[in-house]
């Protein structure tokens, strides 16, 4: 396989069976065989794209002090702003060259759910930021589910087995800058080769070189996506649940050539996540005698707090 499958999400929404069930089969072979595909039809439209990339661009040109006071200590980086060089990947000692903003759930209708969760940090520099923020994130959201009843029907499970496990879930947005790079990086990339942590990530900014992901056979391709299209990918808890059927593939972000060092990337990833008590329990359709049970059991949320403790973002 030399470049990410394409898929269209207005196949899985249309009256059509035979168009539906061919995006159910592209969509799990897809995530069968590479762990990524390129998505188009998702709820995003251009001007709210247009409008996020304007905020967030604004946010990240602030004064850095100014960020900082954004930087909330005790959670983990789960909202607000987190410093360059604060995150590492899992065993790797160099941080990796970016910042980035998170906004997290909305919760509406748990008052329980929401003493759980931080609350979202209200950036009072720009208008606009947060109301931006947030309609991004109820568009990825409605995205990420349908791509979920997609993979349902893929497992022969009910198709709306995620919808209630989602509803309410601990997901992330995440905008990412990656400043200019101003001298010899000793062994930091913008990104280190990494699987992500949660159900499935819904990546904006996949244009250009930069993104690649690590095939079966240890080869590294460039994930390039169309202007119109997400990069989506299977997180390390959907590869548990599904005993490592749905592969959670390592990618990274390498640095640019040198020649373009003097320029910012963007990307914008949604990282899908479940409540923190829906088990990751190895599903039973996916275990044989061929497939033996692979992992243990674990709850999203112990999970979770075992990979923020070794990504350095949790003592």
């Amino acid at each position: 396989m030399e470049r990410i499958p394409s898929v269209d999400l207005k196949d899985f929404l249309s009256d059509d069976p035979d168009r539906k069930q061919k995006f159910i089969n592209d969509i799990g072979k897809a995530y069968e065989d590479i762990g990524f595909v390129a998505l188009k039809g998702h709820f995003l439209d251009d001007e709210l794209v247009d409008n996020l990339y304007s905020e967030v661009k604004n946010f990240f040109d602030l004064p850095i002090d100014v960020k900082e006071s954004y930087e909330i200590p005790g959670i983990g980086g789960q909202r607000g702003y987190v410093s360059f060089g604060k995150e590492s990947a899992k065993g790797k000692k160099e941080g990796d060259l970016k910042e980035f903003w998170h906004f997290g759930q909305y919760v509406e209708d748990d008052e329980e759910r929401k003493k759980e969760y931080p609350d979202n940090i209200e950036v009072k520099e720009l208008k606009h930021f947060n109301a931006i923020g947030k309609q991004t994130y109820k568009m990825l959201e409605k995205t990420a589910k349908y791509v979920l009843r997609a993979l349902a029907l893929h497992l022969n499970i009910e198709e709306t087995y995620f919808d209630n496990y989602i509803h309410n879930g601990n997901s992330i947005l995440r905008p990412i800058h990656y400043p200019p790079i101003i001298q010899e990086p000793k062994n930091a990339v913008r990104a280190a080769a990494h699987g992500d942590i949660n159900l499935i990530t819904l990546l904006m900014g996949a244009q250009g070189r930069g993104l690649q992901v690590q095939n079966h056979d240890g080869e590294w391709l460039d994930a390039i996506a169309e202007p119109d299209e997400l990069m989506i990918n299977v997180g390390d808890m959907l590869s548990r649940h599904t005993n490592n059927k749905l592969k959670s593939t390592i990618h990274r972000v390498v640095n640019p050539p040198r020649e373009l060092w003097g320029t910012s990337r963007y990307s914008i990833p949604f990282f899908m996540h479940p409540i923190s008590e829906m088990k990751l329990n190895v599903l039973d359709n996916c275990i044989d005698e061929n497939h033996p049970k692979q992992y243990e059991d674990i709850t999203a949320g112990e999970f979770l707090n075992q990979r923020l403790i070794e990504l350095g973002l949790k003592k």
